[in-house]
């Protein structure tokens, strides 16, 4: 079965996942984080792509970035990819491959999902158990987002610069989203999505980007299943 070809979009965010080949790790100290974060902010400036949220686990990242052109994403991918792959085999001694095959993304629809789609890449470590909240993970951009902090990484959306007009105001109703927990069956669209490189918003939504990519973005239903044919009753035909 053909893979589908990648949706990427002018100005429509993407909700990426690069993962360790096989679940290893990815990131086994402080510096490969800081390596990582360095070429991201290089390479995302470099392919004109803006990085709204993140999250580095030690065998996965999770981003929700808006690129300016139709390869920006693909482009930055591909060379953070191969450069850190060279850093961490030199650093590490180790030959082959890192990643698990091509990142997967999806395109997300900013109006009704965007803030629901970076809860779910800052709250990673808490699901993980890693942390008791998000503020508690150092490379998360939650740090940004919810704190305050200065991050060079850090673009935020028009949708999340809506949320006040000081930086005060909009950390403070960004942190109020994060009183409860996600539905589960939000966390199935966004895993579903992703994982199936399909779109994740509303069927408007979905409509739209069909026409403008020329290409489904949602996932086939399955048909029934077939009926068992029924052997022959060879006691009947003598």
């Amino acid at each position: 079965m053909a893979r589908l070809s990648r949706i990427c979009l002018p100005d429509i965010p993407q909700h990426i996942i690069q993962r360790g080949n096989n679940r290893q790790v990815c990131f086994a100290s402080e510096e490969d984080f800081a390596a990582y974060a360095h070429w991201l902010d290089e390479y995302s400036q470099k392919y004109k792509v803006a990085i709204h949220s993140w999250v580095f686990m030690t065998n996965h990242v999770h981003l929700l970035a808006t690129p300016e052109t139709e390869d920006g994403v693909s482009r930055m991918m591909q060379t953070l990819g191969r450069h850190y792959v060279r850093y961490f085999n030199y650093t590490y001694q180790r030959t082959g491959t890192l990643w698990e095959g091509r990142f997967k993304s999806c395109v997300v629809d900013a109006e009704s999902y965007l803030l629901i789609c970076q809860r779910y890449i800052e709250l990673n470590p808490v699901r993980a158990e890693m942390v008791e909240a998000p503020g508690d993970y150092r490379w998360s951009s939650f740090q940004a987002n919810g704190l305050g902090k200065e991050a060079k990484l850090c673009r935020p959306h028009r949708i999340y610069q809506a949320l006040g007009k000081t930086i005060k105001s909009r950390t403070k109703a960004y942190r109020d989203l994060f009183a409860g927990h996600l539905d589960a069956s939000i966390l199935h669209q966004i895993r579903q999505a992703s994982h199936q490189g399909m779109a994740l918003g509303n069927e408007r939504f979905k409509q739209e980007i069909e026409r403008l990519s020329g290409r489904r973005v949602t996932a086939m239903k399955r048909g029934p299943k077939p009926k068992p044919k029924q052997k022959d009753n060879e006691e009947f035909l003598l």
